[in-house]
């Protein structure tokens, strides 16, 4: 089946996500219907087969075989149940099938005048990229009169999860790279992913001193501060409901209760944002907002006996400000308890009132993207939160309190928090929403190209690449004017697109990743002017994710860790590409590469007090630098 190019643009699901996700951020008060939040794709449960959905017609649903099917002597397949394929999954899968089918019936038909072997022959783009003991993938296609059958893309046509999951065993993680050629050099150690989540969890738990009261002279402050920088990440508190629960805290004393919690987790994230990056404080200092924080989690183990909206929403910014500490482990613990009590909810609709519809929508994504976020760096089990993922609907907006008093008033309360007659905050959706396309489309990068048990050949990859490529380009495109951030060199002031754009080349550099481990096995792949030209386009996005390395402090609140780890990954790819005669032409002037380096290893150690997994980080990259000074330094003699 062929398609027009406008509507194939049309049917991508995530396209659609951030082209409309301009009218999903408005910040009116009101909520808004679900026509007027967005113009999403609504995804229906049917029981059309495989073929009746790709050629959208309707299906009778027979077994084994529906009519249509059986019209045309194809294969009916139907899809298992749990198995999800939104219309972005379906174009994908569609343009593989007819560029692969093609492919191979082409093969086939040659093969077929020299011989009668419907076997495609082997082809020189054949060689496997995804490691040394995975088997090399050939297909084979049957052709029969009025019957085309092509064989060995089972993987594209039924795949066993949604495409936007990420994969349970796949070669994302920084210190994969530490297995490919020429970087296995540089380090002395057997390291792999493995043993920063071992690492992790030998480390000593946080210790909390028990504090004799809180002080709250600043709590003005820090809730401001909440709103204003933190919330715009996880977009889960309600500025227009949150002081009906801060006035429940306060006639509470904060000593009891999920209110209670919630108020002294904003307490914690408030102060914490007020100092800045975790990373200049002193190891000697305490945390900012701990003292809140262990408040909050002397409450945390009733709380987390409730099965309810609103202790999943404190578990959420309990999580939160474990991923400020840099304690990844503590966090994913708390998130896997958010998911099993999301799953719950989920399980039947009537389980969550229509009040707290919103914000399970907004506790839910939130448990999904840091959830896939740790299972893209650690061999950790998924709580199983994705296969509800078509069951969610995308944010909307939160609705104002319109009971709520505005005379009142509770005493001991801060006078500047106004109770009823304004917010606290603003209720900004932008960075949320394009987070969660841009966190489906890395799942789906990782999916489609870096499954340990199914990795694409080079010959393959083509359009997997471009087509992914062209997605990340349309979530670019499609941003709201507020947050596109730049692509030229120029520096940024706002955070929100500061973080956009190191994500965003993030996700370009681990698109065309692959192309740079095909050259470092063997040079002659840098022969093909396609090859070489998607290297350059990797190492570029590389080093644009590098160029200016303190930037990544603007996402220190949530992304410290990752930010980290992706920055050790790009580093290492840097150094391999060094030491290689076909990709070192790709890069900048050696000084330049060295100064980007060196800033990047100052950098990490600046972050090794913080987590073990983090001083590992640091020792690898400047181990690994001190090696590839020498090998160069070699190099320049033998020359």
């Amino acid at each position: 089946m062929s398609s027009s190019p406008e509507r194939e643009r049309e049917s991508r699901v995530d396209v659609a996500n951030t082209a409309t996700v301009s009218d999903n951020f408005q910040t009116s008060k009101k909520k808004r219907s679900n026509s007027d939040v967005t113009e999403y794709p609504r995804r229906r449960a049917t029981i059309a087969c495989q073929i009746c959905r790709l050629r959208k017609t309707r299906c009778n649903g027979a077994r084994p075989k529906c009519q249509l099917c059986t019209d045309l002597d194809a294969d009916c397949v139907y899809r298992e149940p749990g198995i999800k394929l939104d219309a972005g999954d379906k174009l994908i899968i569609e343009r593989l099938n007819r560029i692969e089918g093609l492919l191979q019936s082409s093969l086939a038909g040659q093969a077929a005048l020299s011989s009668l072997s419907s076997t495609s022959p082997a082809t020189s783009n054949d060689t496997n990229i995804g490691g040394d003991d995975a088997p090399v993938k050939t297909s084979t296609a049957v052709i029969m009169p009025g019957r085309t059958s092509v064989v060995g893309l089972a993987s594209w046509a039924n795949p066993p999860t949604s495409i936007s999951t990420m994969p349970k065993l796949h070669t994302t993680p920084a210190l994969h790279l530490l297995q490919w050629p020429l970087i296995r050099d540089l380090v002395a150690g057997p390291y792999d992913p493995h043993t920063l989540l071992q690492l992790e969890m030998a480390r000593e738990p946080l210790r909390m001193r028990a504090t004799g009261g809180l002080n709250l002279a600043n709590a003005t402050i820090y809730i401001k501060a909440f709103f204003q920088r933190v919330n715009v990440w996880y977009a889960c508190v309600n500025p227009y409901t949150w002081p009906q629960y801060y006035r429940i805290a306060v006639s509470l004393d904060f000593r009891e209760g999920p209110e209670s919690c919630l108020a002294l987790l904003i307490l914690a994230l408030g102060c914490a944002s007020q100092c800045g990056s975790i990373s200049s404080v002193p190891p000697d200092k305490e945390a900012p907002g701990l003292p809140y924080f262990a408040a909050a989690w002397s409450l945390l183990p009733i709380v987390m006996m409730r099965n309810s909206v609103l202790a999943a929403q404190c578990i959420i910014l309990a999580s939160a400000y474990l991923f400020y500490l840099v304690r990844p482990l503590e966090a994913w613990t708390l998130l896997s308890s958010a998911s099993l009590k999301l799953q719950l909810l989920f399980g039947n609709s009537s389980r969550v009132p229509l009040q707290w519809r919103e914000l399970s929508v907004r506790v839910y994504w939130n448990a999904l993207l840091y959830e896939s976020d740790l299972l893209a760096e650690l061999d950790l089990p998924h709580s199983g939160i994705v296969h509800f993922e078509e069951l969610v609907d995308l944010p909307g907006g939160f609705e104002e309190d319109e009971d709520e008093d505005e005379d009142e008033e509770v005493e001991d309360e801060p006078r500047e928090i106004k109770i009823g007659s304004e917010p606290v905050g603003r209720d900004e959706l932008w960075y949320f929403l394009a987070e969660i396309a841009l966190r489906r489309l890395l799942n789906r990068v990782s999916h489609m190209i870096y499954q340990k048990d199914r990795p694409p050949t080079l010959g393959s990859l083509g359009p997997i690449v471009s087509e992914l490529d062209f997605q990340l380009s349309q979530w670019y495109e499609n941003l709201p004017q507020p947050i596109q951030f730049p692509l030229s060199h120029t520096p940024v002031s706002n955070s929100v697109q500061t973080v956009l754009r190191l994500r965003y080349f993030a996700c370009r550099t681990i698109i065309y990743r692959p192309y740079i481990l095909a050259v470092l096995e063997s040079e002659q792949a840098s022969s093909d002017p396609v090859v070489k030209e998607r290297c350059r386009r990797c190492l570029e996005a590389t080093l644009r994710q590098l160029e200016n390395i303190t930037s990544h402090r603007e996402g220190h609140l949530p992304y410290l860790w990752q930010g980290a780890l992706s920055m050790v990954s790009q580093t290492l790819l840097i150094m391999g590409a060094t030491m290689s005669p076909a990709l070192s032409v790709l890069l900048p002037p050696a000084s330049q590469v060295d100064r980007i380096i060196s800033e990047v290893a100052a950098e990490v150690e600046r972050y090794a007090h913080l987590a073990p997994s983090l001083k590992l980080s640091a020792e690898i990259i400047r181990d690994a630098e001190r090696r590839r000074q020498i090998c160069l330094r070699s190099t320049v003699k033998r020359g």
